[in-house]
């Protein structure tokens, strides 16, 4: 069997790696034929699964092509419209790359599979992606099902200018049982302002900024005087930010933030870790995917 040699250029990527590893050890904890292939190389931004030491090549958006070359990759994969010129720039080098452009929540799953399949576990990849259906499908089991008296959400993902989370972020909020009426799913995020905010009246500001070059406050509507009495919600930008396995998480997040529901106390990602409280709950297309 040939081992893929694997450069992950993109944080999503890395983490369905790191997932697809997961699954495979949990399906052949003493040793299989199933492999994710071997990670020789991710960016600054990615996470690496446990145990692995890649070789850093440089930023999400700006690698250094010349490491990927060194590398000798057998595959890179890649994610998002903000990298496709990397991903030409790494065809051209000779590599194949395979790229995914997700902007719903079953591409997401889509998105899943097609990296599988790259670094050669297709069946893992199937498992996985069955997993991470079910517990969407649990989670809007367990969460209201009356779409007039769902709460509003507002999801922000980058704080200046603040912007209104779009692409699958809609998706995953009305899985776990919320409205997010400012960006169409599938739409990339966009600017928002006082007024539209107010006039939504949200029920919950949830805060996902991307990155670590800005961290939110406990309260950030307060900080902009915006006049908005909502829930607020500071949480891992990974889980909304990144088209992944995370996301999932993130969803049983969002489900236990608007509804106290855990849909499955072994499975779900829950907001332990992920979440900061405080008096007004705050729990812990920018975004390096």
């Amino acid at each position: 069997m040939v081992t893929e040699r694997v450069v992950s250029l993109a944080p999503s990527a890395t983490a369905t790696i790191a997932a697809l590893e997961a699954e495979v050890a949990s399906d052949h904890p003493g040793g299989g034929d199933e492999s994710t292939g071997e990670l020789v190389g991710v960016t600054r931004a990615c996470e690496p699964p446990p145990g692995s030491s890649p070789a850093v090549v440089g930023g999400w958006p700006n690698p250094d092509l010349a490491a990927v070359e060194r590398l000798e990759p057998t595959v890179a994969v890649t994610c998002d419209a903000l990298q496709r010129e990397t991903a030409a720039a790494v065809r051209d080098r000779g590599v194949e790359v395979v790229h995914t452009e997700p902007t719903r929540l079953a591409a997401v799953f889509d998105a899943v599979a097609s990296v599988a399949a790259a670094v050669g576990c297709d069946a893992a990849g199937e498992r996985l992606v069955n997993e991470l259906r079910d517990r969407v499908d649990q989670v809007r089991a367990a969460v209201p099902d009356v779409r007039g008296e769902r709460p509003v959400v507002y999801a922000e993902e980058w704080g200046d200018p603040p912007m209104a989370a779009g692409n699958w972020v809609p998706d995953a909020v009305a899985a776990a049982g919320g409205r997010c009426p400012f960006v169409p799913a599938g739409e990339r995020s966009r600017e928002v302002d006082a007024a539209a905010v107010e006039r939504a009246d949200p029920d919950h500001a949830v805060f996902h900024w991307c990155g670590a070059n800005q961290i939110p406050s406990e309260d950030p509507l307060a900080d902009r005087g915006w006049d908005v009495d909502s829930s607020v919600h500071v949480i891992d930008d990974s889980l909304l930010n990144q088209p992944s396995p995370r996301l999932v998480d993130g969803i049983e997040t969002l489900a236990a933030l608007l509804h106290g529901v855990d849909p499955d106390d072994e499975n779900a990602g829950g907001c332990e870790g992920n979440v900061r409280t405080s008096s007004s709950e705050v729990c812990s297309d920018r975004s390096e995917k």
